[in-house]
């Protein structure tokens, strides 16, 4: 059955059941049919016969689910866009992905006022673009993963077979903003099975006190986040089963799990599966999972990223491109349904990240592993990508936009860690004049203008101020040794 039909399925028999909660705000499935039809009459009369990506700027309003169906319902996939977002990126996003409109969540909420009702053979089908998230790039530029919705019924499909997701009967702890991948996982395998989803906004994350007030109230079911973030609850004593005693499952992706963090986990919530996931958003969402036991961490460390999905290949490739022994390291290739047909309009990236593996689309995605008789590892980034709390950065792309400022002649910026997770950025700075009062000072200004730029977690923490930086033989800054300074 198509996954607008899944969904369509819990509006008839279910219409007062609701789908969303978000900043108390609530969204019934019925409404979510009607005003996503509403929406969707209008979006055939604004764009007519063109079926270009609908982009909406919001966080997690309600208003932002109701866009993402009305565009598929349409025949066209969807952008997200994060408030966070600064207006010029904004619009480099929006000449990018060629989006036909830009929506905001109090637009839509008038465009979808009185709901409607939506007939139409457009939608989209199985080799159509689904959605499109825009990740960091290397140059300085977002690039824009197409995922189809193959690639989304694939993972759906594994998700929903490897693991029961009661109908009606769970909440979905949504944590991921809606621009990150994590938080297909929560959106779709809530919507096809008649769920709620329960919205944790950046106002809620940030704020440690209400946070854990909402963590009390949501009922949550059904987890899914960052390790950093799960790390971050566990600061509060009260963050257990007492205040989560609904829970079921944990899903941790986006970054490397500390065994430590597994540990806690455990030992807070007992009798909860925690999983180990891993994939990048060109492979939707995640391709590995394995359960976390207290046998695995005795046995492991760093932990396995688990078995590959069913229809799924992982080859651990050489610089060559050939398939290395069993145990050996070499590069994570993924091959499958569930890969990306590539970047939005960047044929050059696509062909470099992307290409046919016996007759099957595969990935490359710059990731060191190993597979052991099945298990698959991962060793982290062959180049300068890191993840920051789940987000994905490309250093090359911050650092870009550090040295378009005025005031900086040269840039490097280096990952922070602590546990062996990236826990912040450090820009090592030549100034291109001088200083302008303390380091402190300079750093504020700085951060300032590059915050104008760049999302807020791609601001680095710290600034160091140089005269120049260590040269390699090969001429480049020395990125070894400019570590060195961060002690």
């Amino acid at each position: 059955m198509h996954l607008l039909d899944r969904i369509a399925h819990w509006s008839r028999t279910s219409p007062e059941h609701i789908a969303h909660i978000s900043n108390e705000r609530t969204l019934t499935y019925g409404e979510l049919a009607a005003r996503s039809d509403a929406l969707a009459l209008w979006l055939d009369r604004e764009l007519g016969e063109r079926r270009v990506p609908v982009a909406i700027h919001g966080h997690k309003e309600p208003e932002m689910l109701v866009t993402f169906l009305a565009a598929v319902k349409t025949g066209r996939p969807y952008a997200p866009i994060d408030y966070t977002t600064p207006p010029a990126r904004v619009q480099r996003v929006m000449e990018i992905s060629g989006a036909g409109v830009l929506l905001t969540p109090e637009k839509v909420a008038e465009l979808s006022a009185n709901g409607a009702t939506y007939e139409s053979d457009r939608r989209v089908e199985e080799d159509d673009p689904f959605y499109v998230l825009f990740t960091s790039g290397s140059t300085g530029e977002p690039k824009g993963v197409v995922i189809t919705l193959a690639n989304l019924e694939h993972y759906l499909a594994w998700m929903q077979g490897a693991h029961d997701f009661a109908p009606q009967g769970e909440v979905f702890l949504n944590h991921a903003p809606f621009t990150f991948d994590l938080s297909v996982h929560d959106i779709y395998l809530a919507l096809t099975t008649g769920n709620t989803i329960f919205s944790l906004t950046k106002e809620l994350a940030t704020n440690l006190r209400a946070l854990f007030q909402a963590l009390g109230k949501c009922g949550a079911t059904q987890w899914m986040s960052t390790p950093s973030f799960a790390q971050m609850c566990c600061i509060e004593k009260s963050f257990n089963s007492t205040m989560l005693p609904a829970l079921r499952r944990v899903f941790f992706c986006g970054e490397t799990l500390a065994p430590e963090t597994a540990a806690q986990m455990l030992e807070r919530f007992p009798g909860v599966e925690i999983l180990n996931t891993y994939g990048p958003t060109e492979a939707t969402v995640a391709v590995t999972g394995v359960p976390v036991t207290r046998e695995l961490l005795a046995q492991w460390n760093p932990l396995p990223i688990g078995r590959v999905m069913p229809g799924t290949r992982i080859i651990i490739r050489d610089e060559k491109g050939e398939p290395v022994p069993s145990g050996e390291r070499g590069e994570i290739v993924i091959a499958g349904p569930n890969v990306s047909p590539g970047y939005l309009g960047r044929p050059d990236l696509t062909e470099k990240a992307f290409a046919p593996f016996e007759g099957t689309r595969c990935y490359r995605t710059g990731d060191w592993g190993r597979d052991r008789d099945g298990l698959i590892f991962c060793e982290g980034r062959m180049d300068g990508q890191i993840k920051l709390h789940g987000n994905r950065i490309e250093l090359g792309d911050l650092e870009a936009n550090l040295r378009a400022l005025p005031e900086i002649a040269d840039a490097v910026v280096l990952p922070v860690k602590k546990h062996d997770v990236v826990d912040s950025l450090a820009a090592f700075v030549v100034l291109a004049g001088a200083k302008e009062g303390s380091d402190f000072e300079q750093a504020a200004k700085l951060k300032t203008r590059l915050g104008e730029r760049l999302p807020a977690y791609m601001v680095p923490r710290k600034f160091h101020f140089l005269p120049s930086f260590p040269m390699n033989n090969n001429g480049k800054a020395d990125r070894k040794k400019l570590a060195e300074l961060l002690g």
